[in-house]
């Protein structure tokens, strides 16, 4: 079984870590408070996130959804035979839904930066890599936001419900097909994802399970107005079906109960969740210990994560600082560590699209695939470049590649909105900070850092800020930018 850290080893190294890792980042005030609740009360206070009160309000145009509106725009398209007006009409369509989806992600990205449950978005986050649809498939940003709102519901619950619920998503159902399944004609797509991506893995099932499975979910589908989950009776398959070679009439519902149960699972969520919170390759003992306690935990996701973050496994040295940060999460912490705004709207989603994670939008079904895949020649350059404008408040120029992206007009490379204020960085640090050399370098690390910088990187830093001692100003931003552009400073 995992060992708990000791009380003696929790400080504000390791409170800054748990706040990374289970949340995005904090500046060094948000890291003092949970380091002086002790370890079990800032676990507590992360993990039960219902006790911060979250009034966050949906989009606007999510409040006020108007279903029998869109029905009627819906049929409105699907009855015009004239192809020009139709394609005005598709056009109007496509742009209210660009512009939709734009928001809905910039909502998000709010939500988890500024919002009083950091766990539960970093959870949903997970989630929504995990069980991945995306906005060029499903099309409707309302889904896609009713998804999001069923993800963050059950986050941090049991995991056959959350396992249940996504299954029955209307954003799930039109991603994968399971709406056009019927019993005359079983559409295998989701049978085959949610074991091989969802629940089990390859080779813990056969192409027969599939088949079988894929029976079972027959009769799933959308109503009228493709809006809701509605079940289908006529179009479930009643006969008996051989699933991990137990026959029965299974439903849907207890087919997902049936894959539950079966041995690869804890050990495939356990394992996953390990590489997304922890590093990559947990150990056998590892696995085993937090899969037999999931499973003893009823896939209590909660319990199972409140038992990592208390581990002195996730507190280890080489555990600390060895994850590469996601786009989301390298933009979020560094907008906490420059105490700084997020930039607008069309700034924030230019950043994740030219670093490679535009959300509601993965590249497959298999979601992000993280690690070093977040920093290409390219990815890195555009994080340099990002890290002056954050810093400095330059302005971004408009890629090429924003023609191509959801919901923005050429109109917004002179709108100002690629400008932003520069971050107030000499607030940063305090007066004692800035008596020496070696103090000014101590408050830099600390605050932007989770681990030290490279000896030779940390030689040449200080002989770049001994040349500039006493540090104004634009000294400052130069030596902070120079920070963000070390290797050091894309580890979490």
């Amino acid at each position: 079984m995992l060992a708990t850290l000791p009380a003696a080893q929790w400080n504000e190294a390791t409170a800054a870590h748990l706040l990374n890792r289970a949340g995005f980042g904090g500046s060094p005030a948000d890291i003092e408070n949970l380091h002086q609740m002790g370890l079990e009360k800032a676990v507590q206070s992360l993990l039960n996130y219902e006790r911060h009160p979250d009034d966050t309000p949906p989009p606007d145009w999510a409040q006020n959804f108007d279903e029998n509106a869109i029905a009627q725009q819906q049929q409105l398209l699907n009855t015009t035979t004239d192809p020009d007006a139709r394609r005005v009409l598709q056009t109007l369509q496509n742009g209210l839904e660009n512009r939709q989806i734009s928001d809905l992600r910039y909502w998000w990205m709010r939500r988890m930066a500024l919002g009083p449950r950091p766990f539960q978005e970093k959870l949903t986050l997970f989630w929504h890599g995990h069980f991945a649809t995306s906005f060029e498939k499903v099309r409707s940003p309302y889904l896609l936001w009713v998804q999001n709102e069923t993800l963050r519901q059950n986050a941090g619950g049991n995991f056959l419900s959350l396992l249940i619920a996504v299954a029955e998503d209307p954003a799930m159902l039109e991603y994968l097909d399971g709406e056009r399944s019927n019993k005359n004609k079983p559409n295998e797509n989701f049978a085959r994802e949610v074991m091989e991506l969802f629940t089990l893995g390859e080779g813990n099932y056969t192409e027969h399970d599939i088949q079988e499975l894929a029976k079972a979910f027959t009769g799933w589908g959308l109503a009228k107005n493709r809006l809701h989950y509605e079940y289908h009776l006529g179009n479930h398959d009643t006969g008996p079906k051989t699933v991990f070679g137990q026959t029965g009439n299974y439903t849907g519902e207890e087919a997902l109960q049936l894959i539950t149960q079966q041995p690869a699972c804890a050990p495939f969520l356990v394992s996953k969740l390990w590489r997304y919170f922890v590093q990559d390759q947990p150990s056998d003992t590892v696995v085993k210990a937090l899969a037999d306690f999931f499973v003893a935990h009823n896939l209590d996701i909660r319990a199972l994560m409140g038992r990592i973050f208390r581990s002195q496994e996730f507190y280890a040295p080489e555990v600390v600082g060895s994850q590469i940060k996601s786009p989301v999460q390298w933009l979020i912490s560094a907008s906490h560590q420059l105490e700084a705004p997020l930039p607008t709207e069309p700034m924030t989603l230019v950043m994740l699209l030219q670093l490679g994670q535009e959300l509601f939008q993965p590249p497959n079904v298999k979601g992000w695939d993280g690690g070093v895949a977040w920093v290409t020649t390219n990815s890195l350059l555009d994080r340099f470049n990002f890290a002056a404008a954050l810093v400095e408040g330059q302005r971004v120029p408009l890629p090429a590649l924003i023609g191509q992206m959801k919901g923005f007009a050429s109109s917004i490379e002179n709108s100002g909105l690629l400008q932003m204020g520069p971050a107030p960085v000499q607030e940063l640090f305090a007066p004692a900070d800035f008596a020496t050399v070696d103090s000014f370098l101590a408050a830099l690390q600390s605050r932007f850092l989770s681990v030290s910088l490279n000896p030779v990187r940390l030689a040449s830093m200080r002989e770049f800020v001994q040349a500039r001692m006493p540090l104004q100003e634009p000294d400052i931003r130069k030596v902070i930018r120079l920070l963000m552009s070390t290797p050091e400073y894309q580890l979490t």
